[in-house]
């Protein structure tokens, strides 16, 4: 692995401990598709840093803890938009 790619990989995990963004979120802001953060998160950054790896982990479960929360709060507020109109 180069050392381009270690160092992409460390600041994509770095900015969503920071940050606690999502990976959809993360792809925009590095400006690549989410199937490459995936990649990076799942696959790279175990073997480059695990204990990074961890920490990234534990806030990516928790988005995927809430995600029926946020998805259903996002259809309700549609709905009320509509019916407004």
């Amino acid at each position: 692995m180069n050392k381009n790619l270690k160092k992409r990989v460390v600041n994509e995990a770095k900015y969503i401990i920071d940050s606690k963004k999502t990976i959809r979120e993360t792809a925009k802001y590095f400006h690549v598709s989410k199937s490459t953060i995936h990649k990076d998160i799942q696959e790279r950054l175990i073997l480059i840093q695990p204990f990074l790896y961890q920490k990234v982990r534990m806030i990516l479960d928790k988005h995927l803890e809430e995600r029926h929360i946020k998805g259903g709060e996002r259809t309700k507020q549609k709905y009320l938009k509509k019916q407004a109109s």
